[in-house]
């Protein structure tokens, strides 16, 4: 675990290094550059410290005593907080396995290119949301077909 803390550390460096502080991917460049490459690798990575760094806190916390309220409706009301914390905290868990499938097509040469299609994903999708495997247009397909599949 230490050794992956460190590359991801060494990956983030180069990955600041290379590009100004300020910079965000603009459409007039090349698409999936290295430079788009080094943003969306820094900000993938930032993004699952700092779902690491929530979910230690959430540990420290738990460790540190079970619920004591006195009062029975302070003790549900805390226990409902800490059951949402645990549910926010397991789909945060999934998210980094989507952050680490998104690091690896970087690495991969796929990432920003739609998994169905092979269309580029696009700058702004990418930014809103880093981890998107597909188009809108192939993501609204997708889950048109979903709802069908479900409905049935």
């Amino acid at each position: 675990m230490a050794t992956a803390a460190t590359k991801e550390t060494e990956i983030l460096k180069t990955a600041k290094d290379m590009l100004a502080p300020d910079y965000v991917p603009s459409d007039s460049e090349e698409y999936m550059n290295e430079k788009h490459q080094a943003y969306f690798r820094m900000l993938l990575i930032e993004w699952k410290r700092s779902i690491r760094d929530a979910a230690d806190q959430t540990l420290q916390s738990l460790q540190d005593g079970p619920i004591r309220e006195a009062d029975l409706n302070d003790r549900a009301s805390s226990e409902t907080d800490w059951g949402i914390e645990l549910r926010t905290r397991d789909r945060q868990r999934k998210l980094v396995s989507k952050i680490d499938s998104a690091l690896r097509r970087i690495d991969e040469g796929e990432y920003g290119y739609c998994e169905k299609t092979g269309d580029p994903i696009g700058l702004k999708r990418l930014i809103a949301r880093p981890v998107a495997t597909m188009t809108v247009e192939a993501q609204e397909a997708h889950e048109r077909r979903e709802k069908i599949s479900r409905d049935d």
